[in-house]
């Protein structure tokens, strides 16, 4: 971790403080390159004897600790010959081309491991880099400059992880680049936030812009979900559905009764796959999933906030406006001129926001813009039957009672899982809202968060659903007790509301190309760095 510190103090402090950690093409070739090393762990020989003639010996992987120093160490090689110590540590690439042919992280690692081993009586006055890629070796003197630059180092380390506060991000570095964990420490991004004279035009995005892995949808009633080697496999009733490996596979989304086997389970656990669950008419039940982060700190600064009135104000006041400029927007480009009404009255309710005196009032207000807004929503809708029944309905739930109802809960349903699954990976309480007040069973911070993204990402679906005529009536269910959709009409929304979520826009305020699912887990860290007060304000998105 020391070599983490001298890389980027932030870097260091996100993994051995907060916890985090991620995968890129440099740790998987960096664990690949380890591999020999790290197949068996070794014991390290004692001290020759003076004067003595011990043959070479070479020790892998050989763990080492001192408390004087106040570190410890997994040693990738150590070779010992004529009287002398010298470790050997792997690296994945080529060497670069500069006057040591090494960086001053790669160096501080071989001089903390000499430390080490002299602490244990052994003689080393220099340490060797392998280069796995290139398959050469580079030699690395033990100066005393170096020596007293890596206790420095140390001493700094430890201090930092003694503080909650992170570090700055680094200003336009090229390490962002190959760092693994770019994407959530965020550097462009926070510094942009919190400085209003940094150009946007300076911010680089460091993260993919989409994923490959996605989410696995199964709505087949009574079908289990198991493990075949690396790859999750559907089966029901000892026949096939399906089988996709497990590195395609983001979450699995489970609706009605479906069954998940013992080792199943345990190897999503195992390997970060959160398991959602949702009744067959979408209410969202929970999620099951391993231990994620273990540091307090993000939760402590939610709890803080939550007890905060003007935080929580000022936050609230935030997802209330994203969220009413997004519906205005989406009803200005998909409605006629009818709607001309209901957009002016949003726009004298939107004035009313910034002056709400607190979350409660601001409720009263964000109703009065709900209701002009689906007041108008059937003005969007191309098909008749569909446009007349919510016209003559209004927005309903619980059970909803027509079809664009039923796909708008369902919709919503998705995306409250989809914030919970984004705030879970930040260390967040999603059960602990700032606006929506926690009540039992209701995800609150879930519910704040996805604000903003209601008409951004499920109005648009259930617009696309219908205008397109990927769904029909006889798609629905009719009843006393409401209206539900049918197996083809789940699968074919959630077609629609997949799309959206992959759909790649430029984003409102960074400037880069991105999908909406991503931007729904960069506004969960985003709301993190808030809270740990990495940024001074939370910022809602909003489409023009």
């Amino acid at each position: 971790m020391l070599n983490e510190y001298a890389y980027c103090p932030r870097l260091f402090h996100l993994m051995h403080v907060d916890g985090r950690w991620d995968d890129n093409l440099y740790t998987d070739e960096g664990r690949s390159a380890h591999k020999r090393v790290d197949a068996e762990d070794d014991a390290l020989p004692p001290p020759p004897v003076e004067g003595g003639d011990e043959p070479p010996t070479v020790a892998r992987s050989v763990s080492l600790g001192s408390e004087t120093l106040g570190l410890t160490a997994k040693l990738d090689l150590v070779e010992i010959e004529g009287g002398l110590a010298v470790p050997v540590e792997t690296k994945r690439g080529s060497p670069p081309d500069n006057p040591l042919r090494s960086y001053e992280p790669e160096r501080v690692q071989l001089m903390a491991q000499a430390l080490l081993l002299r602490e244990h009586g052994h003689n080393c006055d220099h340490g060797l880099l392998y280069f796995a890629r290139a398959r050469q070796r580079v030699h690395v003197t033990f100066t005393p400059e170096l020596e007293a630059r890596t206790r420095l180092l140390l001493s700094e380390a430890r201090a930092t992880s003694q503080r909650t506060e992170r570090p700055p991000p680094l200003d336009d570095s090229p390490k962002c680049h190959g760092c693994s964990l770019s994407g959530i420490c965020l550097p462009d991004e926070t510094r942009v936030l919190g400085d209003p004279d940094k150009p946007v035009a300076d911010v680089r995005r460091l993260y993919p812009a989409r994923d490959d892995a996605l989410p696995l949808y199964v709505q087949e009633q009574g079908a289990r979900v198991g493990k075949a080697g690396e790859a999750v496999e559907v089966t029901k009733g000892g026949q096939a559905l399906g089988r996709f490996p497990l590195k395609d596979v983001s979450q699995i989304v489970l609706c009605g009764a479906i069954s998940v086997t013992p080792a199943a389970l345990h190897w999503l656990i195992e390997n970060g796959v959160p398991i959602v669950h949702l009744s067959m008419g979408g209410w969202f039940y929970g999620i099951t999933q391993g231990q994620g982060l273990r540091n307090a700190y993000d939760r402590a600064a939610q709890f803080a906030v939550a007890s905060d009135d003007g935080r929580r104000l000022r936050f609230a006041q935030a997802v209330v406006s994203a969220k009413a400029q997004n519906q205005r927007t989406l009803l200005r480009r998909n409605a006629d001129s009818q709607a001309d009404a209901a957009l002016e009255a949003m726009r004298r309710q939107l004035a009313s926001v910034e002056a709400a005196a607190d979350c409660e009032s601001l409720l009263g207000i964000e109703g009065g813009l709900a209701a002009s807004y689906f007041g108008a929503f059937s003005l969007m809708l191309t098909a008749p039957a569909f446009a007349s029944s919510f016209a003559e309905a209004g927005r309903n739930r619980r059970p909803p009672r027509d079809p664009v109802n039923a796909m708008l809960s369902f919709g919503y349903a998705l995306l409250a899982k989809e914030c919970t699954v984004a705030l879970l990976a930040e260390g967040l309480d999603p059960w602990w809202g700032l606006y929506h007040r926690p009540r039992h069973g209701r995800p609150a911070l879930a519910l704040d968060l996805m604000e903003e993204f209601r008409p951004l990402i499920v109005d648009s679906a259930v617009l696309s659903a219908v205008n397109t005529g990927m769904l029909a009536e006889k798609d629905f269910v009719r009843g006393a007790g409401g209206c539900a959709m049918q197996p083809a009409a789940r699968k074919a929304f959630l077609r629609a509301y997949e799309a959206r979520l992959d759909q790649l826009i430029t984003h409102p305020i960074f400037d880069y190309r991105c999908s909406w699912r991503a931007v729904v887990r960069l506004q969960a860290r985003l709301l993190a760095k808030w809270l740990r007060g990495d940024i001074p304000a939370y910022t809602g998105i909003t489409t023009r």
